[in-house]
């Protein structure tokens, strides 16, 4: 497994070594202490699956109090993947990195607890997976508005196919200070 670093300490692209033949293909896309040697330590929980069709955008999403590391692939289309530094005190506070994601490539992105996350399906339709270290808390469900010009995120697209709810969530500027998490090293 390759571990390739981001713009953003902590979020990583991870490439696992893919095996393929006439048969099709084989690659192992999670193994703790595989992770744990490449400085991922969390507990994974729960697993989530969703299908977008293209230019659907989800996010950007966060919980709080129960944070969650996520560990996300796709594995049919492919997505652009954009994790955003929402935590106060941090030095990347409002800072964002990107991965596009393929089902081709097998490529994930080790999302940390802390970090706002979201995608953009980028082909006709993407099946998109995902762990996370703690449960789905709805209570506990924050968003940051996609098009936050303080972020200034590059999705490429104007109008993408959003949730109402997704369409109601704030700046981070605006983001009560004790609804985000705080940065500690």
């Amino acid at each position: 497994m390759e571990k390739v670093p981001t713009a953003l300490p902590g979020v990583v692209e991870l490439r696992p070594k893919v095996f393929r033949d006439p048969r099709g293909f084989f690659m192992e896309t999670y193994h703790r202490d595989k992770f744990r040697e490449l400085g991922i330590s969390d507990e994974f929980i729960q697993d989530n699956h969703s299908k977008s069709s293209r230019g659907t955008l989800r996010g950007l999403h966060y919980q709080l109090p129960h944070s969650q590391a996520k560990l996300c692939r796709v594995v049919e289309g492919e997505v652009l993947d954009v994790a955003v530094d929402i935590r106060v005190g941090s030095p990347h506070f409002g800072k964002w990195a990107s991965v596009v994601l393929s089902a081709e490539r097998g490529n994930m992105i080790f999302v940390p607890a802390g970090f706002a996350h979201g995608f953009l399906t980028l082909s006709e339709s993407a099946q998109f997976l995902y762990k996370c270290s703690d449960i789905y808390a709805p209570k506990d469900e924050h968003g940051i508005i996609w098009n936050d010009s303080d972020i200034n995120i590059e999705w490429g697209v104007d109008k993408p196919l959003v949730s109402e709810k997704d369409a109601r969530c704030t700046k981070l500027s605006d983001m009560p200070r004790e609804l985000l998490p705080r940065y500690s090293f």
